[in-house]
Protein backbone atom coordinates (compact mmCIF):
# COMPACT_ATOMS: atom_id res chain seq x y z
CA UNK A 1 0.00 0.00 0.00
CA UNK A 2 1.47 3.39 -0.54
CA UNK A 3 1.97 6.32 1.62
CA UNK A 4 -0.56 8.10 -0.48
CA UNK A 5 -3.07 5.70 0.46
CA UNK A 6 -2.22 5.88 4.40
CA UNK A 7 -2.74 9.03 4.56
CA UNK A 8 -5.84 9.46 2.32
CA UNK A 9 -7.86 6.57 5.52
CA UNK A 10 -6.56 8.45 8.27
CA UNK A 11 -8.70 10.59 10.39
CA UNK A 12 -8.13 14.24 9.33
CA UNK A 13 -4.22 13.72 10.29
CA UNK A 14 -5.09 13.14 13.91
CA UNK A 15 -5.16 9.16 13.66
CA UNK A 16 -3.22 9.41 10.17
CA UNK A 17 -0.44 6.41 10.26
CA UNK A 18 3.41 7.35 10.16
CA UNK A 19 5.35 6.62 6.90
CA UNK A 20 7.71 3.07 6.99
CA UNK A 21 10.52 2.67 8.94
CA UNK A 22 14.26 1.84 7.32
CA UNK A 23 13.74 -1.79 7.41
CA UNK A 24 15.74 -3.45 9.90
CA UNK A 25 18.63 -5.63 9.15
CA UNK A 26 17.71 -8.73 10.69
CA UNK A 27 13.96 -9.87 11.20
CA UNK A 28 12.53 -9.22 14.24
CA UNK A 29 8.88 -10.05 15.76
CA UNK A 30 6.31 -8.10 17.66
CA UNK A 31 5.56 -10.35 20.38
CA UNK A 32 2.41 -8.07 21.37
CA UNK A 33 -0.16 -6.10 19.45
CA UNK A 34 -3.92 -6.00 19.05
CA UNK A 35 -4.57 -5.73 15.68
CA UNK A 36 -8.84 -6.02 16.12
CA UNK A 37 -8.26 -2.29 17.41
CA UNK A 38 -9.90 -0.29 14.89
CA UNK A 39 -7.93 3.07 14.94
CA UNK A 40 -9.00 6.06 12.82
CA UNK A 41 -11.83 6.45 10.89
CA UNK A 42 -10.62 4.42 8.20
CA UNK A 43 -8.37 1.79 10.10
CA UNK A 44 -5.95 -0.28 8.36
CA UNK A 45 -6.94 -4.00 8.25
CA UNK A 46 -5.01 -7.03 9.13
CA UNK A 47 -3.40 -8.19 6.28
CA UNK A 48 -2.45 -4.47 5.36
CA UNK A 49 -0.98 -4.20 9.04
CA UNK A 50 1.07 -7.60 8.36
CA UNK A 51 2.48 -6.74 4.79
CA UNK A 52 3.75 -3.48 6.16
CA UNK A 53 5.52 -5.04 9.10
CA UNK A 54 7.14 -7.67 7.15
CA UNK A 55 8.54 -4.96 4.38
CA UNK A 56 10.18 -3.75 7.20
CA UNK A 57 11.58 -6.31 8.89
CA UNK A 58 9.23 -7.45 11.59
CA UNK A 59 8.67 -11.02 10.38
CA UNK A 60 5.60 -11.66 12.11
CA UNK A 61 3.12 -10.98 15.65
CA UNK A 62 1.91 -12.52 18.94
CA UNK A 63 -1.99 -11.16 18.43
CA UNK A 64 -3.29 -10.39 21.70
CA UNK A 65 -6.70 -11.27 23.02
CA UNK A 66 -8.11 -9.66 26.35
CA UNK A 67 -11.93 -10.95 26.40
CA UNK A 68 -13.16 -14.40 25.17
CA UNK A 69 -14.63 -12.45 21.78
CA UNK A 70 -11.02 -11.16 20.68
CA UNK A 71 -9.37 -13.96 21.88
CA UNK A 72 -11.32 -16.58 19.48
CA UNK A 73 -10.53 -13.44 16.83
CA UNK A 74 -7.12 -13.96 17.77
CA UNK A 75 -6.98 -17.74 17.36
CA UNK A 76 -8.76 -17.95 13.79
CA UNK A 77 -6.14 -15.02 12.83
CA UNK A 78 -3.40 -17.30 13.53
CA UNK A 79 -5.24 -20.34 11.85
CA UNK A 80 -5.12 -18.33 8.91
CA UNK A 81 -2.25 -16.10 8.71
CA UNK A 82 1.30 -18.01 8.57
CA UNK A 83 2.71 -14.36 10.59
CA UNK A 84 0.57 -14.56 13.18
CA UNK A 85 0.83 -16.48 16.41
CA UNK A 86 -1.89 -15.78 19.19
CA UNK A 87 -2.75 -15.14 22.70
CA UNK A 88 -5.36 -15.86 24.41
CA UNK A 89 -7.29 -14.08 28.02
CA UNK A 90 -9.93 -12.69 30.01
CA UNK A 91 -7.61 -8.99 31.00
CA UNK A 92 -7.50 -8.19 34.23
CA UNK A 93 -9.65 -5.44 34.38
CA UNK A 94 -12.73 -7.31 33.27
CA UNK A 95 -12.75 -9.96 36.06
CA UNK A 96 -14.91 -8.03 38.12
CA UNK A 97 -17.39 -7.43 36.37
CA UNK A 98 -17.43 -11.13 35.01
CA UNK A 99 -17.37 -12.43 38.69
CA UNK A 100 -20.41 -10.32 39.91
CA UNK A 101 -21.92 -11.72 36.79
CA UNK A 102 -21.24 -15.40 37.58
CA UNK A 103 -19.78 -15.57 34.21
CA UNK A 104 -16.05 -15.57 34.79
CA UNK A 105 -15.93 -19.40 35.47
CA UNK A 106 -17.89 -19.70 31.65
CA UNK A 107 -15.40 -17.17 30.13
CA UNK A 108 -12.16 -19.10 31.77
CA UNK A 109 -13.58 -22.40 30.34
CA UNK A 110 -13.75 -20.43 26.76
CA UNK A 111 -9.87 -19.37 27.15
CA UNK A 112 -9.13 -22.85 28.38
CA UNK A 113 -10.66 -24.32 25.01
CA UNK A 114 -8.77 -21.99 22.87
CA UNK A 115 -5.30 -22.22 24.19
CA UNK A 116 -5.39 -25.91 22.85
CA UNK A 117 -5.57 -25.00 19.46
CA UNK A 118 -1.74 -24.81 17.70
CA UNK A 119 -1.17 -21.50 16.91
CA UNK A 120 -2.13 -20.50 20.33
CA UNK A 121 1.01 -20.15 22.00
CA UNK A 122 0.06 -18.03 25.27
CA UNK A 123 -2.23 -17.21 28.10
CA UNK A 124 -2.48 -13.44 28.12
CA UNK A 125 -2.77 -10.90 28.69
CA UNK A 126 -3.42 -11.79 32.24
CA UNK A 127 -2.36 -10.41 35.35
CA UNK A 128 -3.45 -7.73 37.82
CA UNK A 129 -4.37 -3.66 37.26
CA UNK A 130 -4.62 -1.68 40.54
CA UNK A 131 -4.69 1.21 38.36
CA UNK A 132 -8.26 1.01 37.63
CA UNK A 133 -9.58 -1.60 39.77
CA UNK A 134 -10.75 -1.23 43.38
CA UNK A 135 -9.86 -2.93 46.13
CA UNK A 136 -13.29 -4.66 46.15
CA UNK A 137 -12.76 -6.01 42.27
CA UNK A 138 -9.30 -6.83 43.65
CA UNK A 139 -10.28 -10.59 44.81
CA UNK A 140 -11.67 -11.41 41.10
CA UNK A 141 -8.90 -10.23 39.80
CA UNK A 142 -6.36 -12.73 41.52
CA UNK A 143 -8.46 -15.41 41.49
CA UNK A 144 -8.90 -15.29 37.26
CA UNK A 145 -4.81 -14.85 37.30
CA UNK A 146 -4.68 -17.69 39.10
CA UNK A 147 -6.51 -19.60 36.62
CA UNK A 148 -4.85 -18.21 33.57
CA UNK A 149 -1.55 -19.58 35.04
CA UNK A 150 -2.81 -22.49 35.88
CA UNK A 151 -4.30 -22.74 32.06
CA UNK A 152 -0.76 -21.36 30.46
CA UNK A 153 1.15 -24.71 32.92
CA UNK A 154 -1.40 -27.32 31.68
CA UNK A 155 -1.63 -26.58 28.06
CA UNK A 156 2.54 -25.91 28.09
CA UNK A 157 2.06 -22.24 26.46
CA UNK A 158 4.01 -19.04 27.62
CA UNK A 159 2.29 -16.55 30.00
CA UNK A 160 1.99 -12.83 28.93
CA UNK A 161 1.41 -10.67 32.20
CA UNK A 162 -0.78 -7.09 32.48
CA UNK A 163 1.34 -5.49 35.55
CA UNK A 164 0.03 -1.91 36.05
CA UNK A 165 0.93 -0.76 39.85
CA UNK A 166 0.74 -4.54 40.82
CA UNK A 167 4.34 -5.06 40.61
CA UNK A 168 4.93 -6.64 44.44
CA UNK A 169 1.53 -8.74 44.21
CA UNK A 170 2.17 -10.00 40.84
CA UNK A 171 5.42 -11.21 41.42
CA UNK A 172 4.32 -12.92 45.06
CA UNK A 173 1.34 -14.35 43.13
CA UNK A 174 4.21 -15.94 40.37
CA UNK A 175 5.99 -17.28 43.15
CA UNK A 176 2.73 -18.71 45.52
CA UNK A 177 1.09 -20.49 42.50
CA UNK A 178 4.39 -21.42 40.18
CA UNK A 179 5.17 -19.44 36.99
CA UNK A 180 5.06 -21.16 34.00
CA UNK A 181 8.85 -22.06 32.50
CA UNK A 182 7.62 -18.76 29.99
CA UNK A 183 6.91 -16.22 31.74
CA UNK A 184 6.61 -12.47 30.18
CA UNK A 185 6.27 -8.84 31.55
CA UNK A 186 4.61 -7.47 28.32
CA UNK A 187 5.16 -3.69 28.23
CA UNK A 188 7.47 -3.95 31.19
CA UNK A 189 6.74 -1.04 33.24
CA UNK A 190 9.36 -1.40 36.25
CA UNK A 191 12.13 -0.27 37.35
CA UNK A 192 15.63 -1.90 38.48
CA UNK A 193 14.37 -3.75 41.27
CA UNK A 194 11.50 -5.35 39.06
CA UNK A 195 13.92 -5.99 36.50
CA UNK A 196 16.64 -7.79 39.19
CA UNK A 197 13.91 -9.88 40.41
CA UNK A 198 12.65 -11.11 36.76
CA UNK A 199 16.52 -11.69 36.00
CA UNK A 200 17.04 -14.07 38.60
CA UNK A 201 13.57 -15.92 38.17
CA UNK A 202 14.36 -16.08 34.21
CA UNK A 203 11.41 -14.12 33.27
CA UNK A 204 11.17 -12.36 30.06
CA UNK A 205 10.80 -8.75 30.01
CA UNK A 206 9.21 -6.94 26.60
CA UNK A 207 9.79 -3.53 25.96
CA UNK A 208 7.10 -1.27 23.84
CA UNK A 209 7.36 2.18 22.31
CA UNK A 210 7.30 3.42 26.23
CA UNK A 211 10.47 3.00 26.65
CA UNK A 212 11.44 6.08 24.29
CA UNK A 213 9.86 8.76 26.18
CA UNK A 214 11.38 11.60 27.75
CA UNK A 215 9.87 10.75 31.40
CA UNK A 216 10.91 6.88 30.90
CA UNK A 217 14.16 7.14 32.85
CA UNK A 218 13.27 3.89 34.67
CA UNK A 219 12.76 1.35 31.66
CA UNK A 220 16.30 2.48 29.79
CA UNK A 221 17.60 1.44 33.09
CA UNK A 222 15.78 -1.83 33.37
CA UNK A 223 16.91 -2.53 29.57
CA UNK A 224 20.55 -1.94 30.72
CA UNK A 225 20.52 -4.35 33.34
CA UNK A 226 18.63 -7.29 31.86
CA UNK A 227 20.30 -10.41 30.27
CA UNK A 228 20.22 -9.77 26.45
CA UNK A 229 18.51 -13.38 26.45
CA UNK A 230 15.77 -12.18 28.32
CA UNK A 231 14.75 -8.94 26.41
CA UNK A 232 12.06 -8.78 23.83
CA UNK A 233 10.35 -5.75 21.84
CA UNK A 234 6.38 -5.23 21.44
CA UNK A 235 4.54 -2.33 20.12
CA UNK A 236 0.53 -3.08 22.16
CA UNK A 237 -0.35 -1.16 18.94
CA UNK A 238 -2.05 0.82 18.25
CA UNK A 239 -1.32 1.95 22.10
CA UNK A 240 2.37 3.38 22.98
CA UNK A 241 3.81 4.83 19.69
CA UNK A 242 7.08 5.22 19.57
CA UNK A 243 8.88 9.06 20.09
CA UNK A 244 8.74 11.16 17.71
CA UNK A 245 5.25 9.47 16.84
CA UNK A 246 3.51 9.65 19.73
CA UNK A 247 -0.23 10.61 19.35
CA UNK A 248 -0.61 9.08 16.01
CA UNK A 249 -1.58 5.41 15.81
CA UNK A 250 0.80 2.13 17.08
CA UNK A 251 0.86 -0.81 14.51
CA UNK A 252 3.40 -3.52 14.07
CA UNK A 253 5.61 -2.02 10.93
CA UNK A 254 7.20 0.76 13.58
CA UNK A 255 8.49 -1.86 15.49
CA UNK A 256 12.11 -0.53 14.08
CA UNK A 257 11.75 2.45 15.90
CA UNK A 258 11.63 0.83 19.46
CA UNK A 259 14.68 -1.97 18.01
CA UNK A 260 16.90 1.18 16.90
CA UNK A 261 16.50 3.34 20.11
CA UNK A 262 16.97 -0.02 22.08
CA UNK A 263 20.35 -0.51 20.36
CA UNK A 264 21.50 3.15 20.85
CA UNK A 265 20.40 2.44 25.13
CA UNK A 266 22.44 -0.38 25.14
CA UNK A 267 25.33 0.60 22.85
CA UNK A 268 24.83 -2.58 20.65
CA UNK A 269 25.20 -3.47 17.26
CA UNK A 270 21.29 -3.33 15.72
CA UNK A 271 22.25 -6.28 13.61
CA UNK A 272 23.12 -8.43 16.72
CA UNK A 273 20.04 -6.70 18.67
CA UNK A 274 17.84 -7.76 16.10
CA UNK A 275 19.32 -11.39 16.22
CA UNK A 276 18.84 -11.90 20.28
CA UNK A 277 15.59 -10.27 19.51
CA UNK A 278 14.01 -12.85 17.28
CA UNK A 279 16.33 -15.70 19.02
CA UNK A 280 14.50 -14.79 22.43
CA UNK A 281 10.62 -14.19 21.04
CA UNK A 282 11.12 -17.57 19.54
CA UNK A 283 12.52 -19.40 22.37
CA UNK A 284 9.39 -18.18 24.13
CA UNK A 285 6.27 -18.94 21.66
CA UNK A 286 8.24 -21.01 18.95
CA UNK A 287 8.03 -21.33 15.64
CA UNK A 288 5.67 -18.86 13.41
CA UNK A 289 6.37 -21.53 11.01
CA UNK A 290 5.72 -25.34 13.25
CA UNK A 291 2.11 -25.96 12.41
CA UNK A 292 0.54 -25.34 9.31
CA UNK A 293 -2.43 -22.39 8.55
CA UNK A 294 -5.67 -23.09 7.45
CA UNK A 295 -5.98 -20.63 4.94
CA UNK A 296 -4.01 -18.71 2.33
CA UNK A 297 -1.19 -16.63 3.84
CA UNK A 298 -2.58 -12.80 4.50
CA UNK A 299 -6.34 -13.93 4.03
CA UNK A 300 -7.57 -12.37 7.39
CA UNK A 301 -8.69 -9.31 7.76
CA UNK A 302 -9.61 -6.97 10.47
CA UNK A 303 -12.37 -6.56 12.89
Amino acid sequence: MSEAHLRARSDGGRHEYPPSPEPLPVAVYDNHTHLEIADGALPIDAAEHLARAEAVGVAGVVQVGTDLATSRWSAELAAADARVLAAVALHPNDAPGLEASSALDEHLAGIDELAARPRVRAVGETGLDFFRTDDEGRPAQFRSFEAHIDIARRHGLALQIHDRDAHDDVVATLRRVGAPERTVFHCFSGGEELARIAADAGWYCSFAGNVTFKNAENLREALRILPRELIMVETDAPYLTPTPLRGRPNAPYLVPHTVRFMAEVLGADLAELCTQLAANTVAVYGSWQDEAVDGSTGGASGA
